[in-house]
C-alpha cells in the first residue's frame, strides 16, 4: 500500500476511511445514503442543491438536505452563480440543516446549469472563482470542499491551476472528475494529466470518474489522491465500496457477490425508500434503481424486467417477495 499524501481528514473533520459517496441526481437521497454508509462510506454527499432553491424555501430543495444520525458524516453540495445568493443560502443552511461539510459544485456539465454561470462554467472564470470561494470559506462555519472537472473542453484543461487557486481560497479538499465539461459522462475518465498532482497540492485530493474496481487504487497512487469518490458504478453494487474500503485499509479481501445477498440488499434499500419517502415515491425510484442490483447475475435479466414492468407497488413487492423466497422462475 502506498503512502497517502494526507490523513483522512477534511479540515477539522476526521473520517474513518477514504471512500466518499458521490452526488448523483435522483439517487443520493437520504435512504440511499443510509443504505450505503455501512459498506465503508466515510463521507456521503447530497444531490446537487441550488442556492436559489434554498433562498426561495422550495420544499423539494429542503428534501435534498434532509439527513439523519446514521448519515453522518454528511456533505451538502451547493451550486450557484452569484456570490450574494450563495452566501444567503449558506446562512439558511446553517440554521435549518444538519451537515458536516459544504461542497461547492464547479463540475456539473448540464447546459441548464452552465448557461446560468454555475457548475463547470466557473472553470472559465478563474479570478471570479477565486473571489467567490474566498468569500464562502470566510463565511461558512463548516469545512468547504469543491468538485471540478479537467476543464471546459479538450483545449481548455486547467484543473491543476484551479486546484491551487481553490486551496489558496481556503478549500479543504478538491475532487476532480477526470472528464471535461464537453465530455459530459461519455468516453472514459482520463487521469493521466493529473499524475503526481496530489503530492504537490497543499490540501487532499479526491478522484472521481469510472471508479469501478481495485485498479482505481493504482490510479490513486499515480495521481497522489487521498480519497476515492464512488458514484455510478456503486449503484446496486455496495460491495464495490466494501472491497475498495478493505483494500485501502490493508485488510484481506474475500468479498464475492451472490444473488441471494443482492436480493437482500435490494429489499433493505427498498424498505428504506418506503420508510423515508413514502410508498408511491419509493415505487417510482425503485423501478429505476433496483434493476441495477442484478446486472451481473445469471437470471438477472428476468429479474430486471420484472421490476421495470411492475404496474404498481403491489406487483413490485410481490416480485421482491418471490425473489426472496428463491422463486425466480415464477417471475412474469
Amino acid at each position: 500500500m502506498f503512502k497517502f499524501p494526507y490523513e483522512p481528514i477534511i479540515g477539522n473533520l476526521p473520517l474513518k476511511g477514504r471512500i466518499i459517496l458521490g452526488p448523483m441526481a435522483g439517487i443520493t437521497n437520504l435512504p440511499y445514503r443510509e443504505f450505503m454508509k455501512p459498506f465503508g462510506v466515510s463521507l456521503s454527499v447530497s444531490e446537487m442543491i441550488s442556492d436559489c432553491g434554498i433562498m426561495y424555501g422550495n420544499e423539494k430543495t429542503k428534501e435534498y438536505y434532509r439527513s439523519s444520525p446514521s448519515d453522518t458524516p454528511f456533505a451538502l453540495q451547493l451550486f450557484g452563480a452569484q456570490l450574494s445568493s450563495s452566501l444567503k443560502a449558506i446562512e439558511i443552511l446553517e440554521k435549518e440543516a444538519t451537515y458536516d461539510v459544504l461542497d461547492l459544485n464547479f463540475g456539473c456539465p448540464v447546459p441548464k446549469v452552465t448557461k446560468t454561470g454555475a457548475g463547470s462554467s466557473w472553470l472559465l472564470k478563474e479570478e471570479e472563482l477565486f473571489h467567490y470561494v474566498s468569500e464562502i470559506t470566510k463565511h461558512s462555519h463548516k469545512p468547504v470542499t469543491a468538485k471540478i472537472r479537467l476543464g471546459w473542453d479538450k483545449e481548455h484543461q486547467n484543473a491543476e491551476k484551479v486546484c491551487f487557486l481553490l486551496a489558496k481560497a481556503g478549500v479543504q479538499m478538491v475532487t476532480i472528475h477526470a472528464r471535461t465539461r464537453a465530455q459530459g459522462y461519455q468516453g472514459r475518465a482520463d487521469f493521466s494529466s493529473l499524475y503526481g498532482l496530489g503530492y504537490r497540492l497543499p490540501i487532499p485530493l479526491c478522484i472521481s470518474g469510472d471508479i469501478q474496481d481495485l485498479s482505481s487504487i493504482e490510479t490513486m497512487e499515480k495521481v497522489g489522491a487521498s480519497f476515492l469518490m464512488v458514484a455510478r458504478f456503486g449503484v446496486g453494487n455496495p460491495l464495490l465500496i466494501k472491497q475498495l474500503d478493505c483494500a485501502l485499509k490493508g485488510k484481506e479481501i474475500v468479498i464475492k457477490q451472490n444473488l441471494d445477498e443482492q436480493i437482500s440488499f435490494a429489499l433493505t434499500y427498498y424498505q428504506l425508500l418506503k420508510e423515508k419517502m413514502g410508498e408511491q415515491t419509493a415505487f417510482s425510484l425503485a423501478k429505476g434503481i433496483l434493476p441495477k442490483f442484478f446486472r451481473f447475475f445469471e437470471g438477472g435479466k428476468k429479474i430486471r424486467q420484472s421490476i421495470v414492468l411492475s404496474k404498481d407497488k403491489n406487483e413490485l413487492e410481490e416480485h421482491l417477495i418471490q425473489m426472496k423466497n428463491g422463486d425466480i422462475s415464477s417471475l412474469d
